[in-house]
């Protein structure tokens, strides 16, 4: 089975308190966007990962693909597979790729073999991995609360609108968008922003990580005010990554380096 998982942008984010257990509590809207990888799954006479395209860091062991493939084969002891993944969504971009390819592993994982889970349980299995993994089961515009695995529907509808996603090649951990980062509460509630025209959402709708981030990658910043010079009616940091996204009327061409990493299409 040939699967494509797709990004997700964060549409505001904020870091609200630290948690007891050493995470941060925060508010967002996850929104897909159709940057993909490709995942094929096929049967086979012993269990294989290999992958394609982009490196990916880390050992091989914490890969999420594999952890998912070895919860379920516990679970319901289903045949070995071959996973390939083709990488193509940058890392440490904010872009959710590598959550995105461990919740398609498992909603493939489930119709291959028929398994009957639903998507609360999937979600329930895939949240150990990652705050956002489990937004990608049902794959839908959410507000997003807790540690980004808590999830309010929203009736935010972007469709049509035409996205340009710069990634300039500089990958941001996790660890390090946090480090700077100090927790409030917001000054306006995100669900009644969102419900404003696009056109208002620039100087109210923020990514807490910017701030900390754009000292340390002032390129960032740039790229941001280049996206708004050449018309953007919004631009922003997606995540705790290094992708700068921005919402267009229409379709338009802009000169960046060749090296930067640009993505540009119509929204879900």
């Amino acid at each position: 089975m040939l699967v494509f998982p797709n990004a997700k942008i964060n549409l505001g984010l904020y870091i609200t308190e630290k948690r007891a257990d050493g995470f941060h509590n925060l508010q967002t809207c996850f929104y897909p966007v159709n940057w993909q990888d490709a995942l094929e799954i096929i049967e086979a006479p012993q269990f294989r990962f290999t992958s394609s395209g982009a490196d990916i860091p880390g050992n091989e062991g914490d890969n999420l693909c594999i952890k998912v493939y070895k919860a379920v084969k516990e679970q319901f002891n289903i045949s070995p597979v071959h996973i390939h993944l083709h990488k193509n969504i940058p890392i440490g971009a904010g872009l959710g790729g590598g959550s995105a390819d461990a919740a398609f592993t498992l909603t493939t994982l489930n119709k291959k073999f028929s398994l009957g889970l639903t998507d609360q349980q999937m979600e329930d299995m895939v949240k150990p991995l990652g705050s956002d993994c489990a937004f990608f089961i049902r794959n839908q515009p959410v507000l997003a609360y807790g540690k980004g695995d808590e999830f309010e529907p929203t009736d935010l509808n972007l469709k049509g609108c035409y996205i340009v996603l710069v990634y300039p090649t500089v990958a941001v951990s996790t660890k390090e968008a946090y480090a700077d980062v100090t927790p409030m509460e917001p000054m306006f509630r995100l669900k009644d922003i969102l419900k404003q025209d696009i056109s208002h959402w620039k100087n109210i709708l923020v990514n807490d990580f910017e701030k900390s981030v754009f000292n340390n990658y002032p390129v960032l910043a740039t790229i941001k005010q280049q996206l708004y010079n050449a018309g953007a009616k919004y631009a922003c940091m997606s995540g705790s990554g290094s992708c700068i996204f921005s919402i267009f009327d229409k379709p338009v061409e802009l000169p960046f380096p060749k090296e930067y990493r640009v993505w540009k299409g119509k929204l879900l």
